[in-house]
């Protein structure tokens, strides 16, 4: 049996809560355009996103570790899926739009420079002359104007919708700048949701990936202890074998403290789930949920405040 889109929007009504985004309500595009018979606005978007090159290209684009240091750590393209899974998660327990949710996650970092947040502040000074540089801002002129793959129009067209949560993102690193795009509301529900995964996921991840950092020098502080333990010169392996000794207690030390640092990090996810249930609690009892959402600090929430 297929589902039409027709159908798709119905179960949107019958399953999402009232301050969710519903896709029948979407403000358009800006090149209109026939939908499918069989895809949402938001899943139409989301496909999208997925078949461009800046989405390829975010797997050499550094998280926090450069790509050749090894396979095991994550790029901006594993981050940006540990995003998703997260994101999809929570708008799901929450009642919201997992589509438009998925959306935005895929496209919140396309327009992140190589070299991490270092990258961006060396291309930001260079381009001081010419307006700067912020990836929020690149990634709307990346779907709007530098992606090339239909006839009629620049970039990707997306729905307002994801073009103004592409804005509106915002984390420690990001703040946004919507002058086009109802500056003085927050982004909605969906966006705000989007802001909670990113945080949670780098949050997890780059100490994940720091402690395996930290491991591997300690395996290599091993092996030069070894080496020279089994050169002629006894006195200087002795001497060479006690440095390592001290290098290997110290990082043994810093792995165990980042290891204390997990607990609290993973006690912290819980009171952030129940912040997000009693804000939704909160949205089902106002008469008109949508307005809520864009008005208040629904789900502007750290790691930091949730402890």
């Amino acid at each position: 049996m297929l589902h039409t889109r027709d159908q798709l929007e119905g179960f949107e009504d019958q399953y999402l809560a009232p301050y969710g985004m519903h896709s029948k309500d979407s403000k358009g595009r800006t090149h209109p355009e026939d939908e499918p018979d069989y895809r949402t606005v938001y899943q139409r978007d989301r496909d999208r996103i997925l078949h461009t090159t800046a989405f390829r290209r975010l797997e050499y684009k550094t998280q926090v570790f450069i790509n050749y240091e090894g396979d095991y750590y994550r790029t901006r393209l594993t981050h940006t899926l540990e995003v998703t899974q997260i994101g999809r998660t929570i708008a799901r327990a929450l009642g919201a739009n997992e589509d438009l949710v998925e959306t935005i996650c895929m496209a919140h970092d396309l327009g992140h420079p190589p070299f991490g947040h270092s990258g961006e502040t060396i291309l930001a000074r260079l381009m001081r002359d010419y307006g700067g540089f912020d990836h929020n801002k690149q990634s709307l002129r990346i779907v709007t104007e530098l992606e090339h793959r239909y006839p009629d129009f620049p970039g990707l067209n997306l729905s307002w919708e994801v073009l103004e949560v592409i804005v509106k993102h915002e984390t420690e690193y990001d703040i946004s700048d919507a002058k086009t795009f109802n500056p003085d509301l927050r982004g909605n529900l969906e966006a705000q949701i989007t802001n909670v995964a990113d945080e949670l996921a780098y949050t997890a991840h780059d100490l994940d990936d720091g402690l395996r950092e930290l491991a591997r020098v300690l395996d290599e502080r091993h092996d030069i202890a070894e080496r020279h333990l089994a050169g002629r010169d006894a006195q200087a392996a002795d001497d060479r074998y006690c440095d390592v000794v001290e290098v290997r207690d110290e990082v043994d030390g810093r792995l165990d403290d980042a290891r204390d640092e997990l607990g609290p990090i993973r006690r912290r996810i819980e009171p952030i789930v129940l912040l997000l249930e009693a804000r939704g609690d909160f949205l089902l009892a106002a008469e008109d949920g949508h307005d809520v959402v864009t008005g208040v600090h629904l789900l502007d929430l750290t790691v930091e405040c949730a402890g």
